[in-house]
């Protein structure tokens, strides 16, 4: 397997903290840190490529080909109650549990090397039944003054596996003495959830002290279906379903 890191910069960041948008369980992350980006207006410094990824690329109108891809942008905070960040973003996760093991650690490899003690990660929970109105957000934590911090979001904690990088990143966050809790909203999980992400964006809004206009959040969720659509990522990764029929919790 080859993961490789290609940075066009490197930001001088003040104790960043890393937020996960890559595609899972109704899109919920993947339309997070899009909306993110948008909204902040966050420079791309970097983008991670690996053998593990979708085996194809798109042709786009003007005959440019499009490939699965992660990217790395980050935000320099605007005013003292800000915090710095990193923001991952893609149109896939790896396909394989090595490719997922070597994604997760060259995104901390990475992060560390800018100084990055602190990451979120952000998912979806499928729910079979019917889903709170709002959707009840869940976590889990590398550590317990850690799992304080999202629980002070009103978020409950869970029992059970996280599958996909949601779960594994904050897992190997330990290995690396790095602080990290996910934000799993609840979601039917079948289509780009705008309304699961809300919930999640609300409490990134809150813990990070931004000021992000959910306004457009339904453009985000747009253009979401649209890129995952022309990828054939409309569906979720096959080894992940095949782990849903068995377990409970997935990103």
């Amino acid at each position: 397997m080859v993961c490789t890191v290609y940075l066009t910069e490197k930001p001088t960041l003040n104790n960043p903290i890393l937020i996960e948008g890559l595609p899972g369980i109704g899109f919920v992350a993947n339309i997070a840190a899009l909306h993110l980006i948008n909204e902040l207006k966050t420079p791309k410094f970097g983008e991670i490529h690996s053998s593990s990824f979708q085996d194809y690329a798109i042709t786009t109108d003007n005959g440019k080909a499009n490939f699965p891809t992660n990217q790395l942008y980050y935000h320099k905070a605007t005013n003292p109650q800000e915090r710095d960040l990193i923001i991952l973003y893609g149109n896939t996760q790896a396909l394989t549990t090595q490719g997922q093991y070597e994604l997760c650690n060259k995104i901390l490899e990475t992060a560390q090397n800018l100084n990055c003690h602190y990451t979120i990660t952000l998912g979806g929970l499928r729910r079979e039944s019917k889903i709170n109105e709002p959707p009840k957000l869940y976590t889990a934590a590398s550590d317990p003054q850690t799992l304080q911090d999202a629980l002070n979001l009103g978020a409950e904690t869970i029992e059970g596996q996280i599958f996909g990088i949601a779960g594994l990143l904050i897992g190997l966050c330990r290995l690396r003495n790095i602080h990290g809790f996910c934000l799993l909203a609840e979601t039917p999980g079948f289509y780009p959830d705008a309304t699961a992400a809300r919930k999640v964006l609300t409490a990134i809004n809150k813990i990070l002290h931004l000021q992000a206009d959910m306004n457009r959040l339904d453009k985000a969720a747009e253009t979401t279906r649209q890129i995952l659509k022309s990828f054939g990522l409309t569906s979720q990764p096959t080894e992940t379903k095949e782990k849903e029929q068995h377990y409970k919790w997935s990103i």
